[in-house]
């Protein structure tokens, strides 16, 4: 090696020595070390404790040797960056740091067929990734992954939020539960994020970034305790087995990411999933709009697909100041059919009428189509271009169901066609997020989580699951959760129902606007729920994207206080599970000074009438504390501003 190579390693925060290099933060907490011997192999060490002990790299192919050391490094290099960003949609920052050090290497087999593998790696102040590249095969066609070997092989027994789905094929919507990480076993196909405690300080989530033309991944075991490995979807018709990914050119896998931090905070402030996508890819940006929306769901009743019931949700938004109104399933009657037609509406409702009489409202409209008539004889390329015309502002599609290679590849084009033609898109059935609301914001949210809607026909839903979701599956990104229940009611009066009524506290209910990340924020219950009813005006004021956000305090299925700022305002919420308590707030994210304090709070009686909501004004200083009361099922929302 030269010397000049050597130094550049050091000053850039890598150093290498025979065949182990190593890469650490640009604060020097986290490192990741590399060991290119007979296998390649990884481990993470955070603040100079394991947290990924030694792990496999490499991978198992249809018709080929599998690729798992025996490298010799051709090349490598390492790089840093330190930069800002302004995202499109401000989801948790109006600027975004993007620093860190980066390793490549080009690994290339020592004898059999010498095939080529890039590596990557990328150390954060608050997590580390890495992902790979590889090439075409000298045969001409397709290569086929049967097995990705990637292995997290964790020290000891973390306590971990575990979600899983029954399978691969699945809407992403289940309860994360907390177990030993040694709960999971061979059969486990589990879901992410995942979220650890290693205890005494240290927190780590596995997720994944920029997932293009590969498939997501699920999280199991090989049989060694503790040992995770990467569950690849299969192709559709392949078994578990079988092949996972094809490709004829070069392919770069998804970013494997571990969050790291002191708290659980740290995750949920870390913009690490966006900071690992490209930037935006739209030239001029400037159509998507954030917002609120209204939404004809059969919430509150079976939809019929009514005009007036259309104008009734319409003149919601406008009273409430909203600028979307969503229109859902049977616009176009009916749907999930070869006879479903997305360019033409039911002959009971006008969609030019519905659309003219929004706009003179100050609202636009939203769509909601069914996946597999969006896709039918590519119905979306002469449908999306109509919508533009017709002055729609975004559209809704639901029951993809799947995350294997070819449905990510079709998120992707359905995703450019619509930036093409102007409209926002929310997908439903949805898997996780992955980032790419950074190089496509009009991918502006999804579901993909265990929301509102659940509450009308399951008994799993529970304050508990709402205050866990900020701590899982939130860390991945946007999520169209649906809040806005104003049918508030206690456990022993719940149950499944038209219209639907959910148990938390009004003040709880309020909470999830704060809380929870979706810049497009769609509001689940009926209009003569919301108007003029307790808490409307938060909800007329409460933004959908944000300047800064902090976590305060809390811990997964307790409660969960966070802080977010809109200009110089400052929106507290603040989340209860089912146990009444007191907490006392920080205010160390507030500058010091004076503030005046707007707050909506569960009352004494809240817990039998989880409807009511206490209203107060009053002056507090920074630094110092607040004091919240929370009623079980509670929760609480302020917004404070600067005297």
């Amino acid at each position: 090696m030269k010397k000049s190579l050597f130094l550049f390693l050091i000053i850039f925060g890598a150093k290498i020595s025979a065949q182990t290099l190593s890469v650490k933060s640009p604060d020097n907490k986290i490192e990741v070390t590399i060991a290119n011997n007979e296998k390649l192999i990884y481990s993470v060490s955070y603040n100079g404790r394991n947290i990924i002990n030694p792990s496999q790299l490499g991978f198992e192919f249809k018709d080929e040797l599998a690729m798992t050391g025996n490298f010799t490094i051709v090349d490598q290099s390492v790089k840093n960056l330190k930069e800002t960003w302004i995202p499109v949609v401000k989801s948790k920052h109006a600027e975004i740091l993007n620093s860190y050090n980066e390793l490549q290497l080009i690994l290339k087999e020592k004898s059999g067929p010498m095939r080529q593998m890039e590596f990557f790696v990328r150390v954060y102040d608050d997590g580390a990734a890495f992902r790979y590249k590889l090439s075409r095969s000298a045969k001409a066609g397709d290569r086929q992954i049967i097995k990705e070997l990637t292995t997290f092989n964790i020290p000891g027994d973390p306590k971990a939020w575990i979600v899983e789905y029954g399978g691969y094929s699945s809407s992403n919507e289940a309860e994360f539960i907390e177990h030993p990480l040694s709960y999971l076993n061979e059969k486990s196909i589990a879901g992410m994020p995942m979220l650890m405690e290693y205890g005494n300080n240290c927190w780590v989530a596995i997720s994944e970034a920029k997932i293009e033309n590969y498939a997501a991944f699920y999280i199991g075991t090989n049989g060694v305790a503790n040992q995770l490995t990467t569950k690849l979807v299969p192709v559709p018709g392949e078994p578990e087995t079988g092949v996972k990914v094809r490709f004829a050119d070069e392919v770069y896998t998804p970013w494997r990411v571990l969050m790291i931090g002191e708290t659980p905070g740290t995750l949920i402030e870390s913009e690490i999933i966006q900071n690992l996508n490209d930037p935006c890819a739209i030239k001029d940006p400037s159509w998507i709009k954030p917002g609120m929306s209204a939404w004809d769901h059969w919430w509150s009743g079976e939809v019929k697909m009514e005009m007036p019931v259309i104008k009734q949700y319409i003149d919601l938004a406008s009273s409430m100041g909203w600028p979307y109104m969503l229109v859902d399933w049977q616009w176009y009657g009916k749907f999930n059919s070869p006879e479903a037609d997305i360019t033409k509406w039911a002959p009971q409702i006008n969609m030019p009428e519905i659309i003219e009489y929004a706009l003179s409202r100050n609202v636009k409209i939203i769509i909601w189509l069914y996946s597999s008539d969006v896709n039918r004889n590519a119905a979306y390329k002469k449908a999306f271009p109509l919508y533009e015309k017709w002055g729609v502002a975004g559209i809704k599609i639901d029951f993809m169901d799947r995350d294997d290679q070819q449905m990510v590849n079709w998120y992707h084009d359905i995703i450019k066609c619509a930036a093409e033609n102007h409209l926002m898109v929310d997908f439903h059935g949805a898997y996780k997020p992955d980032g790419i609301i950074r190089t496509w914001p009009n991918m502006i949210t999804r579901e993909g989580v265990m929301g509102n809607e659940y509450y009308k026909f399951s008994n799993k839903m529970s304050p508990e699951h709402n205050v866990k979701l900020a701590f899982t599956r939130m860390l991945a990104g946007q999520m169209d959760y649906t809040p806005g229940a104003f049918l508030n009611v206690t456990k022993e009066q719940y149950k499944n129902q038209t219209p639907a009524v959910v148990w938390n506290t009004r003040a709880a209910e309020l909470s999830k606007f704060v809380i929870y990340e979706s810049p497009l924020t769609v509001v689940c219950d009926h209009p003569d729920n919301i108007l003029n009813q307790p808490g409307s005006d938060f909800l007329k004021i409460v933004p959908t994207t944000w300047d800064d956000i902090k976590f305060i305090s809390g811990y997964p299925e307790d409660y969960v206080a966070i802080a977010k700022r809109k200009g110089d305002t400052w929106f507290v919420g603040v989340m209860n599970n089912s146990i009444g308590k007191k907490i006392e707030l920080n205010l160390s994210f507030l500058p010091a000074g004076k503030y005046e304090v707007e707050s909506w709070n569960d009352t004494k009686n809240s817990d039998k009438e989880p409807k009511e909501l206490k209203k107060t004004f009053m002056s507090i200083e920074s630094p110092g504390t607040y004091k919240v009361t929370m009623a079980k099922n509670g929760g609480f929302v302020a917004v404070i501003k600067r005297k």
